[in-house]
């Protein structure tokens, strides 16, 4: 009976653990709005995975996504499937919470960064990754590597 109690007892202190955690990584986070084109589902794959990696998300659906990417200065070819606005960041792509958080931590001197197009096995889409993802920086002279994931 104690062997079970202190099992018990050591399960909950670590799910405590865990669950503090997981807050203090939310509360250190923005609030993002993923900008996407009613009818994508894999938009909505990526806004849960932001989700679950301890980001409070708010979905806006556009059918103006070209005209807003340009506007928020997004370069040609660097599109993504969706826009994210996070803090004073743009956030293109299905880009992986690794590269977000050096973003959120190093605060470029920046506009964005993107993962273009729709990877295979990138977060929110199906399919296994097929090669590392290459992330890109733009907003401050031409667009460069800012992480290989």
């Amino acid at each position: 009976m104690i062997i079970q109690n202190n099992f018990h007892a050591a399960a909950l202190a670590a799910l405590l653990a865990v669950s503090a955690s997981t807050s203090a990584i939310a509360a250190g986070r923005p609030d993002a709005t993923v900008i996407k084109n009613p009818q994508c589902g894999c938009c909505e794959s990526y806004a849960d995975y932001l989700r679950q990696n301890g980001f409070k998300v708010t979905v806006k659906e556009s059918h103006d996504l070209t005209l807003m990417k340009r506007d928020m200065g997004v370069p040609d070819g660097f599109e993504g499937c969706h826009t994210m606005v996070l803090d004073k960041y743009v956030v293109e792509g299905h880009v992986p919470v690794s590269a977000i958080d050096k973003l959120l931590a190093d605060r470029p001197d920046i506009k964005g960064i993107s993962l273009p197009g729709m990877p295979q096995g990138s977060p929110g889409m199906s399919g296994a990754k097929e090669a590392p993802f290459t992330v890109y920086q733009f907003g401050q002279g031409p667009a460069k590597v800012f992480a290989v994931e």
